[in-house]
């Protein structure tokens, strides 16, 4: 019996040993992506369209098909944002961001999401976002889209209040155009493997 114990405990041992653990895989932003900002005024709605977008991702995936998202970053260059306004709210939009002094907005993962399934599902991520050199942690609802190991897509919208980060809503057209507050991000992205 001593020894069926012994050999059993050798083939753990060495299943142990031989197994190789997951590797996380490196994904960068694809072209294609959509980033928008839309807002309110008291004249008109209005979108912005943010031109210049990059970002890089981690996951690990499991042998069960599911997999663990590690990292994930999407940064937005103010300076590339264009408005429906006009070069006018431009300049007023990348005075009241701080651009010359952060010239960036940036989603990070806080936490890793893990057992993310297959195919498409919405899922909690929690989420740094800095604005105008201000850092909120918002927890967002983001649908992610996976094919095959090769790309990975990610799809969210997050209403955020712009005093929050320090930010005096633009105005524009000599102060008759003022902007509302509360301002709704978009971003449809996808990533494919960089290893």
């Amino acid at each position: 019996m001593k020894k069926v114990g012994n050999y059993l405990f050798a083939l753990l041992a060495l299943a142990l040993i031989s197994a190789k653990p997951a590797a996380e895989v490196k994904y960068t932003l694809s072209k294609g992506y959509n980033v928008t900002i839309d807002g309110t005024s008291n004249l008109h709605d209005w979108t912005e369209t943010v031109g210049s977008v990059t970002g890089n991702g981690g996951i690990t995936w499991n042998a069960d098909g599911t997999y663990e998202l590690s990292a994930l970053s999407i940064v937005m260059s103010v300076h590339s944002i264009k408005s429906t306004e006009g070069s006018m709210m431009d300049k007023n939009t990348y005075k009241a961001l701080k651009a010359d002094d952060d010239p960036d907005i940036s989603f990070v993962l806080a936490t890793p999401v893990r057992a993310v399934p297959a195919g498409a599902h919405v899922i909690a991520a929690r989420i740094n976002l800095t604005i105008a050199g201000v850092t909120k942690m918002l927890d967002m609802k983001v649908t992610a889209t996976s094919s095959e190991r090769g790309m990975v897509a990610f799809e969210g919208t997050q209403v955020i209040n712009m005093t929050d980060y320090g930010i005096n809503p633009p105005v524009a057209l000599f102060g008759t155009l003022k902007t509302g507050n509360a301002i709704t991000i978009h971003f449809k992205t996808s990533f494919t493997s960089s290893n």
